[in-house]
């Protein structure tokens, strides 16, 4: 697992502060354990996010690709003590040629699905787990924007809050069983992750979204740092992210920086 400002009168949620004998507000409670319930990629929390990603550098023409990704978060519960997060990300691209000359591909690439089985409550140290499947729908609308490859694999979260802070790590194998396309999908993806939230629900972030190709024994590895600030216009409550891309290590031909801007809207349960 973008950007907007102009014309929108943003409301920023403050917490006024509690003294030692008085208790936070019930609404200071809530936005903080929503602010919270952001950084938990299995929270029972329905989102959808809109993340608008910037690559640049790419191949002898320095091209730049520019992918919006569509990330509904759904949680379903199936029992008093069990959640099944249902995560998809619905990629919506525009690729110049990496060669001069060439011709830009735009459209709808290959859709990631993921099922994740968590506990309602953490484990007695503390940690929030979930583990399922993953699939690769070859949805691509252009050969040049997928992989032409059904996949399915293992995912797994694993990660711990406290103190603000929020840690862990996200992980997922795919392998392909079926397709047209040319390569076959054989890709593992690490997302070790690190973020303290504030007192006034500003997030600032860490993380690798790193992908190793095992066929071609490639590793793709962008280091990501983000300030992500949670606000509430009128009654919907929305978060805004900013954030820049450092490739340390990409393919021949890939990326060498880039940047994020993401928009989620958030729906509490009531």
């Amino acid at each position: 697992m973008t950007r907007f400002a102009a014309g929108l009168a943003f409301v920023l949620i403050f917490p006024a502060a509690a003294s030692a004998q008085q208790a936070p507000a019930p609404a200071a409670d809530e936005a903080a354990e929503i602010a919270k319930k952001l950084n938990n990629p299995v929270a029972a929390l329905i989102s959808v996010p809109l993340q608008n990603n910037w690559d640049y550098g790419i191949g002898t023409a320095n091209a730049m690709k520019y992918t919006l990704n569509i990330q509904p978060v759904v949680p379903l519960s199936i029992s008093k003590e069990w959640n099944v997060i249902v995560r998809q990300i619905v990629p919506i691209i525009y690729a110049e040629s990496p060669a001069p000359g060439g011709s830009t591909s735009s459209g709808l690439g290959d859709i990631v699905q993921s099922f994740f089985l968590s506990p309602k409550e953490p484990t007695k140290g503390g940690w929030i787990i979930g583990a399922g499947p993953v699939f690769l729908y070859p949805s691509a609308s252009h050969d040049a924007l997928g992989a032409g490859k059904w996949a399915a694999g293992p995912t797994i979260v694993v990660l711990k809050q406290e103190h603000g802070f929020t840690y862990g790590l996200l992980a997922n194998q795919l392998w392909s069983f079926a397709g047209w396309g040319p390569t076959s999908v054989n890709a593992m993806f690490l997302q070790p992750f690190l973020a303290y939230t504030t007192m006034r629900y500003t997030t600032f972030g860490l993380n690798t979204e790193s992908t190793y190709n095992w066929a071609a024994s490639e590793w793709t590895v962008p280091i990501n740092a983000s300030v992500t600030q949670m606000l509430k216009i009128k009654k919907q409550i929305i978060s805004l992210q900013f954030g820049y891309r450092y490739y340390a290590t990409a393919p021949t031909g890939g990326p060498n920086h880039g940047w994020r801007f993401a928009l989620t809207f958030v729906f509490p349960k009531k």
